[in-house]
């Protein structure tokens, strides 16, 4: 295989796991929902994206669905929480803005794999 060849399909390979999520935060108890919630996703590698917004890298689908699970199994009672994923080639293509200025998507966190 080609260099190209495989970074290509590492490109569909390797996935991100985005997570959304709103939470109520009107009591105390709510927020303490909130900031155990958003503690345990930041404990299994995710980071915030935006408000609300946390995404992890993961070197495949199969260790996606292990993340996508995690954060499943701890879901709050209340509250909305959506769960993404997409191909890094997909999530390369995303167009970030700070104001009306054009940025880089996070860059793909770099790991060693072998086979």
């Amino acid at each position: 295989m080609h260099g190209g060849e495989f970074e290509r399909l590492n490109a569909y390979r390797i996935m991100w796991v985005l997570v959304f999520f709103d939470l109520p935060t009107e009591t105390k108890k709510d927020r303490k929902i909130y900031a155990k919630f958003r503690k345990e996703i930041l404990t299994y590698g995710f980071q915030m994206f935006q408000f609300s917004i946390y995404l992890r890298h993961c070197t495949s689908r199969e260790n996606a669905n292990v993340h996508i699970e995690r954060v499943k199994k701890i879901l709050p009672a209340k509250g909305h929480v959506g769960i993404m994923c997409v191909t890094d080639k997909q999530f390369g293509m995303m167009e970030i803005f700070r104001g009306h200025d054009q940025v880089k998507a996070p860059e793909t966190v770099q790991q060693l794999e072998l086979f």
